[in-house]
């Protein structure tokens, strides 16, 4: 956004900007009689170009140009417009002027290279007057003198040495007269000529400025550098969890599994064990069985975010630990707000949404009742998290306690599905009855301190944290079609046959159709046990 930006910017910028037209005329200079070139000037010859074209810029020759132009324009405004560059290795000055008319450019280039020309040649023909002037004055004062001689010479005696004295005297005279009446010739008949113009001025077809490409290019690489600053900002200082490296260098949390868009299930699916998402699950089942002591025999999952993370990870990894051939129980312990909220273990297994945790640590039903068997996997049990009427304060009963010491002796492996440690205490204490504990991070929902927080909790509770699995985001979704009943029972072919037990129940859960009312789970429980019984008769 910002290198479009920078780009949008670059183009208003063009279309803004006043055009500029240039247009240049090359000037070569010739040396005159004046020019004398500094010592260690940059310029060799006999003419220094670096003062040449500061005197292009010059007061004299910006009114000569004014005056070629007939321009009302001042002639310190004209000389503003004007700039000079001498070639390397040359004796030529290339004179450029900028204007906002391509006419006025052109016309602006010719005059001041005309106007230039003209002041050289002035300044060479002014200079070539004063020294003829000064040999004239020469010339005739040495004329008065050789005749000032001549008179005393003609009085003189021959062959005295007066006479000697003044042949001599003339003599040299005459010598510097003719020396001086030699140059006095030679500079009358000089030729003065300051230069030319060698390439004169073109009309412009195109403006010099504003360069689209340019200003383009340089909004868009000055959007790059800014966006690039702000997106490292907001990597610096952006407290969510985007990938599975933030969870391993950011949170310090080893990485047991990272599931991707193509390997994640929907918020309430078991994945197949043959599929992408089932083989993560299967690498993770054996991570976590060689990373357990030999008595160690809870596992808790929680997450450091609300939502349905820890959901999604307990049940898959209670299904990869059954899969095994081990007895496992599945303990939902993330107690919902309503019954609607109860249904993702029922729905995910094909069981009753209750009776469940709570019922059962409310001292409602008892632990054979709470467990049911998911007919799908037969190594594996739920207990769900049932109603929510006494919920509260019921993770901290000693009856937990107590169900997690029963339920060490009747099965391989327990996994509580524990609710988030940023939502709910619940997850320390649950850690604290647990073996290990395993945390579900959902990316771009979970934030860094929340993720150090949840591991902090663990470690004050002394609960073993083996890693993290890593999810995208979880969107929930409700199913808009009729749901099938969670389990099916087919029709026994011997309706004869006696049910045997003090007490034989079957548990039936469907959900309503979307014509009714209200779209919420229902649950009938037919004790088969009553009245009758006694009588032999089958029920």
């Amino acid at each position: 956004m910002a290198t479009g930006a920078g780009l949008g910017g670059g183009t208003v910028l063009t279309q803004a900007m006043p055009k500029v037209y240039e247009s240049s005329a090359s000037v070569l200079v010739e040396p005159v009689g004046q020019d004398t070139n500094a010592q260690g000037g940059r310029t060799k010859g006999a003419v220094n170009l670096d003062t040449e074209a500061q005197l292009v810029g010059s007061g004299a020759v910006a009114v000569k140009a004014a005056t070629l132009l007939r321009s009302d324009q001042s002639p310190i405004e004209l000389a503003k417009s004007v700039s000079v560059q001498v070639p390397a290795n040359t004796t030529v000055l290339v004179i450029t002027v900028r204007s906002d008319d391509p006419r006025k450019a052109q016309a602006g280039s010719h005059a001041f290279a005309e106007a230039y020309l003209r002041n050289r040649e002035e300044s060479a023909r002014a200079q070539l007057d004063r020294q003829i002037k000064s040999l004239n004055l020469k010339v005739r004062q040495l004329t008065t003198v050789l005749a000032g001689i001549n008179a005393k010479l003609a009085i003189a005696p021959k062959d005295s040495p007066i006479a000697g004295n003044l042949q001599s005297l003339r003599n040299n005279s005459q010598n510097q007269l003719n020396s001086l009446t030699g140059r006095l010739n030679e500079l009358t008949t000089t030729m003065v000529g300051g230069g030319s113009i060698i390439s004169d001025s073109r009309l412009p077809e195109t403006p010099s400025s504003p360069n689209t490409l340019l200003n383009v290019g340089t909004g868009g690489m000055l959007g790059l550098l800014l966006g690039l600053s702000l997106a490292y900002l907001r990597e610096r200082f952006d407290r969510r969890l985007v990938t599975p490296n933030d969870v391993r260098d950011r949170g310090r949390v080893p990485v047991l599994a990272a599931l991707d868009e193509r390997s994640t299930p929907h918020f309430d699916d078991v994945l197949q064990p043959y599929g992408p998402g089932g083989r993560v699950f299967n690498r993770l089942r054996n991570e976590v069985l060689a990373s357990l002591g030999e008595r160690d025999q809870i596992i808790v999952v929680t997450g450091t975010s609300r939502g349905s993370a820890s959901t999604l990870v307990a049940a898959n990894l209670a299904a990869a630990l059954a899969r095994t051939g081990s007895e496992v129980v599945l303990i939902g312990a993330h107690l919902p707000d309503s019954v609607i909220d109860a249904a993702p273990l029922a729905r995910m297994f094909g069981v009753s949404a209750m009776p469940g945790l709570s019922d059962l640590l409310a001292g409602r039903v008892g632990l054979p009742r709470a467990l049911q068997r998911t007919p799908r996997i037969p190594s594996l049990r739920v207990i769900t998290t049932g109603g929510t009427a006494t919920a509260a304060g019921l993770m901290q009963s000693q009856r937990l306690r107590d169900t997690l010491q029963a339920l060490r002796k009747q099965s391989g492996y327990v996994v509580i599905e524990a609710p988030s440690t940023s939502s709910s205490a619940d997850a320390q204490s649950l850690a604290s009855l647990a073996d290990a504990a395993i945390l579900a991070v959902e990316l771009h929902r979970s934030q860094r301190p929340a993720l150090l927080d949840a591991t902090d909790q663990l470690q004050r509770v002394g609960t073993r944290l083996l890693g993290a699995v890593v999810l995208p985001r979880l969107t929930v979704t409700r199913p808009s079609e009729p749901a099938e009943p969670a389990v099916s029972l087919p029709v026994p072919d011997a309706v004869d046959a006696p049910l045997e037990g003090p007490t034989q129940q079957l548990s039936f859960a469907g959900r309503q159709r979307p014509g009714g009312t209200e779209n919420q789970d229902a649950t009938a429980i037919i004790d088969l046990s009553s009245a009758g019984a006694a009588d032999g008769d089958d029920k």
